[in-house]
């Protein structure tokens, strides 16, 4: 279950520090100095996060705007905060995907994949973070749903989509379409 661990005000370095402890679970993210820790991810989660990443690789080798990532990374968009989303999309540095983690300074794409224990840190901390930080799409996908919430800058209520949803990053020639009735379906063995 994902949930603050305390009232304390966590620093970046008091976080990574409990990440080197812990390798390689759970997951630990820092957001405005609360501390987000969660449990390893089930099956479906991470079928979700493979075929998005494999998605979204495929995408970018034809449209070269940005590097496809899964967590953890540690993405700090600004101090004290320590980021691992689970799928995301960087822009490239100089042409080139970043060979550091610190190199990255923006997010094209930020997606969630709800879990149990991590909606509300999804759907309200980390987008509104994301929100914040100008990042120009966060998704939150919904497995149990079966929908997508697409979120941008200045957006008071989600997108949701539930048949089809596209991602058209500036400098690309074409979106990236995801057909999300059959991502869902083979995500979550539909026979």
């Amino acid at each position: 279950m994902a949930m603050p661990a305390t009232a304390h005000r966590w620093t970046a370095a008091e976080v990574r520090a409990l990440i080197d402890e812990s390798r390689p679970s759970p997951r630990y993210e820092l957001i405005d100095g609360e501390l987000l820790v969660t449990p390893s991810p089930h099956v479906p989660h991470q079928d979700a996060v493979g075929m998005l990443f494999q998605l979204f690789a495929n995408y970018l080798r034809e449209q070269p705007v940005g590097r496809v990532f899964v967590s953890p990374a540690d993405i700090e968009l600004e101090p004290e905060t320590v980021l691992q989303p689970d799928v995301f999309v960087v822009p490239l540095v100089l042409g080139r995907r970043p060979r550091k983690w610190p190199d990255v300074r923006a997010l094209m794409l930020a997606i969630e994949i709800v879990s149990p224990g991590s909606a509300r840190h999804d759907r309200v901390t980390k987008r509104r973070f994301f929100q914040r930080r100008g990042v120009p799409e966060y998704w939150v996908v919904d497995l149990e749903a079966r929908v997508v919430e697409r979120w941008r800058p200045g957006d008071e209520r989600a997108e949701v989509a539930d048949e089809r949803i596209a991602w058209h990053p500036t400098g690309a020639a074409t979106p990236c379409a995801v057909d999300l009735v059959a991502f869902f379906a083979e995500v979550l063995d539909d026979e």
